[in-house]
């Protein structure tokens, strides 16, 4: 019997994990990540996001890694990470969709000024105003323009929001204006009047949510970080929407999570802070997207949305 070490929803989501588990994996043993009856030998797979450094190199039988979420940075961060094994990436149907969702609820709330209206909510004010522009007046680019920035740009343009995207090499999507490499970038954030972030997590993107890059986005645009929070230097944003340079932001990735209670993204007027939750998938999706992939595995097929150690992605 193959064996799984989970370390996701600490261990009170243990009983659930096993209950989905067992749906789409029978003759899986799945057990916590420190439970101490499972000796390490015995480990064939992991699904972790954070798990501390050297871990998962002290399991000699591994074989392979799956994380949690579209993002593997807090595993590639291990500087002892067993490089030679296949580490996938949670990319199910439900995480897509769920990103596309959360995308068009970002851009409807910058666009309506949802913050204002929450702010005068909880003052009970009633302070009529007029958002200025709609949808079709408002350019929305997107940076990224893999799984969940394709289903995001078809989404965004159902709600009839004009769609740009930028990728490092050439996209092609229906009815996206799409732009290419350093020499296009420019180009690309002149007419953004929103700005989504769904870049991988690169030595090339870190800090690239800065003021160099804000300064080039047409004044009073929006942002959309739903990328990671290496991306973007909070003291740069503030500074951004302090200025009128930007018009809100919407945030849903810090570098420090949780974000401290003290932060002054929490009480900015012009900022909603949400807490890393744009698209993830139910445990039961991931728990069957991760027995199909063993099942693959098992069987001598390819995985699919493996980490490129190389490209960093």
């Amino acid at each position: 019997m193959a064996t799984i070490l989970v370390k996701s929803g600490g261990e009170a989501a243990m009983p659930e994990w096993q209950r989905h588990f067992a749906e789409f994996a029978p003759g899986l043993a799945v057990h916590w990540w420190d439970d101490a009856a499972v000796a390490p030998e015995r480990v064939d797979f992991v699904l972790v996001w954070d798990p501390e450094p050297g871990r998962i190199a002290a399991l000699p039988n591994l074989k392979v890694i799956f994380g949690t979420g579209a993002g593997v940075d807090f595993i590639t961060a291990d500087p002892e990470l067993p490089r030679h094994l296949p580490l996938m990436r949670m990319a199910t149907a439900g995480a897509t969709q769920r990103m596309g969702e959360f995308v068009c609820w970002a851009a409807l709330s910058l666009l309506k000024d949802a913050r204002r209206i929450a702010i005068n909510q909880a003052a009970a004010r009633w302070n009529y105003f007029e958002p200025e522009f709609t949808a079709g007046e408002t350019p929305v680019g997107i940076m990224g323009l893999g799984n969940m920035g394709s289903r995001a740009a078809a989404m965004l343009q159902g709600l009839g929001f004009p769609v740009r995207g930028w990728s490092r090499t050439r996209k092609a999507l229906p009815g996206v204006t799409c732009f290419a490499g350093e020499a296009e970038f420019d180009a690309f954030l002149a007419e953004t009047r929103i700005l989504v972030c769904l870049l991988p997590a690169t030595a090339e993107t870190r800090g690239i949510l800065a003021a160099p890059l804000l300064a080039k986005l047409p004044k009073g645009a929006g942002l959309v970080n739903v990328g990671r929070g290496s991306h973007q230097k909070i003291e740069d944003i503030i500074a951004a929407l302090d200025a009128g340079q930007l018009c809100g932001a919407v945030l849903d990735v810090f570098e420090q999570e949780p974000l401290p209670a003290d932060h002054a993204a929490w009480a900015h007027p012009k900022v909603m802070v949400t807490p890393h939750l744009a698209s993830l998938p139910s445990r039961r999706e991931r728990a069957q997207y991760v027995a199909q992939a063993i099942a693959d595995f098992e069987a001598g097929r390819p995985l699919a949305n493996l980490y490129d150690h190389a490209r960093g992605y």
